[in-house]
Parts: C-alpha cells; sequence; structure tokens
C-alpha cells in the first residue's frame, strides 16, 4: 500500500458520523381501525396511558365504515394530515389468523403516507407481551445501518418515557460478512484471518462511535434517558427477538421505506412481520 494509500485510509477511518438532536414533533395523531365506536374508546383511553410521552396531541379518529378500500384510506390520512397514524396488523381483516404478511393496508399505508405508522398488536390475536401497550420505559432502535441515521435515533428518542431506556442498536449481518471473509480468502495476496478480525473491528467500530455521539447529545438534554448500545454480529433477526425478550421492549423503531424501491426496506418487512407481540413505529 502506497503511503498516500495509507494516509486517505487513516483519514476516513477518523472521519466520524456525529449525531444531532432534533426531536419530531407530534401534534396530530390519528388512529385508524375497523372497530366500532365503544370499542374504538376503550383502545383510544388504553392508548393514551400507553403513549403518555404524546400528551398534548390531538388525536383523530377512523373507524369502521369510514373506508372500503386502499385507496379511500390513503385519500382520509392525507385529508386529516397527521404527524403519525396508529393502527394495527391486519385492519379491515381476519388474516391476523395467519402470520404471513401485516395485511393489504399496512402493506400501502406504510409506503404511501408521509408520516411514521405505528403498528400495534391486533386485538384480537391475543398474542401481546404482558408489558405490551402498558408504557414506553423501554424503546430499541433496529437497523442494519445505524452510524448517522439521526432519524431514527431521533424518532425513538422522541418516544422514549422520561427516565425510560433507549437501546441503540446495530446487527451486522452474519451471512453476508462470512461470504465476503470466503471471497477473501480465495485471494492469496491477502491475509484471510487478518482480514476477518480487521474488517469485522472496523464493519463493529463505527456504529459505536456513532452510538456514543448519541449518548453525548442525549445525556446532555433534558429529555433524561438512559442510552445503552447493542452493537454485534449474528442472525438479524433471530438476535432481534431474544433482545426483545431478554430486555423486555415495549415498542420497536425501524426504518421502512427504502428510496430506490417501492417494497419496504429489506430489514423492515421480515422484522415487522415476524415480532408481533409489540408495537412497531415504522418511519
Amino acid at each position: 500500500m502506497s503511503k498516500v494509500d495509507q494516509f486517505e485510509s487513516a483519514f476516513r477511518s477518523a472521519s466520524k458520523a456525529v449525531y444531532h438532536l432534533d426531536p419530531p414533533e407530534v401534534r396530530r395523531v390519528l388512529l385508524v381501525t375497523d372497530l366500532d365506536s365503544p370499542e374504538m374508546q376503550q383502545l383510544v383511553d388504553q392508548l393514551r396511558q400507553f403513549l403518555l410521552v404524546l400528551d398534548g396531541a390531538e388525536w383523530q379518529r377512523i373507524g369502521r365504515g369510514e373506508f372500503e378500500n386502499v385507496a379511500e384510506l390513503l385519500e382520509l390520512v392525507e385529508r386529516h394530515k397527521p404527524d403519525l397514524v396508529v393502527t394495527y396488523r391486519h385492519l379491515g381483516s381476519d388474516a391476523w389468523k395467519w402470520p404471513f404478511s401485516l395485511g393489504e393496508y399496512l402493506d400501502v399505508l406504510t409506503q404511501a403516507s408521509g408520516c411514521p405508522v405505528l403498528v400495534l398488536p391486533h386485538p384480537t390475536e391475543g398474542g401481546a407481551m404482558d408489558h405490551a401497550l402498558t408504557d414506553t420505559n423501554v424503546v430499541m432502535a433496529i437497523t442494519d445501518h445505524l452510524t448517522g441515521d439521526d432519524q431514527l435515533v431521533n424518532w425513538s428518542a422522541r418516544f422514549t418515557a422520561r427516565d425510560g431506556v433507549l437501546y441503540l442498536s446495530h446487527v451486522e449481518n452474519q451471512n453476508q460478512f462470512e461470504r465476503l471473509i470466503e471471497t477473501i480468502g480465495k485471494i492469496p495476496s491477502i491475509d484471510t484471518d487478518d482480514a476477518r478480525d480487521t474488517i469485522l473491528a472496523q464493519l463493529l467500530k463505527e456504529p459505536t462511535d456513532y452510538i456514543q455521539s448519541c449518548k453525548l447529545v442525549l445525556d446532555g438534554s433534558d429529555l433524561s434517558l438512559d442510552v445503552r448500545a447493542v452493537v454485534m454480529i449474528g442472525r438479524r433477526l433471530k438476535e432481534y427477538k431474544k433482545l426483545i425478550e431478554e430486555h423486555a421492549v415495549d415498542m420497536l423503531v425501524m426504518n421502512t421505506k427504502d428510496e430506490y424501491q417501492s417494497a419496504m426496506h429489506g430489514l423492515a418487512y421480515p422484522l415487522a412481520v415476524e415480532i408481533r407481540s409489540i408495537p412497531l413505529l415504522l418511519l
């Protein structure tokens, strides 16, 4: 490696993404259900207690009979112009009996709406964790690329209760990493063992440094949060399920929109389908 290359590598290694705190405003919340009025009111009362972090927000409602298809629902959401949509998986469907999707309304709503969607466990399914919909004392942000994702951190911090715990997590894909190392192993000029250790250390260092930046800023704010890091390599779905159970997570926050495709972001969809027992905030 030339001295110029060495200098460039050292310069890039020293360059770190720095977090900027900018809590989003949530002034209007739109609850979308397929419930009749008495059941809807019961759900609203439960949600107001669960989402004390949104105290002062205006709650609006769309219920049974107000929409017949996805197009009508999207039109209503556009008319209300909410900062947050709250609904549950398999809205308007009995497909909650089969754990293979979010349902057609949510599949479109999460991608077509201009605001985040908070997805609740289905009220009929009965699979919610005991602590789900109680409070947001433990929130976890999850991503396959945390570094520099200020929006994800800001929304996660916004929904974490005062004096609560905010986990900022990054799980490096072990399968992809092993394929990379397998390819490197076929190049005689590269020491495979050294490459494995060096590359993995760098992959985990970047999100760790970014989380430290987040913690430094959030500790200095008036939000009063306990910010904790989870940075590891593993099989993502398995690891996140384990983390949710170990830490009794109340809410997961993740990105769903992908600028390069219409479908939900690659990591988000399997997580959203598989993790059914706690609320998910889909950005």
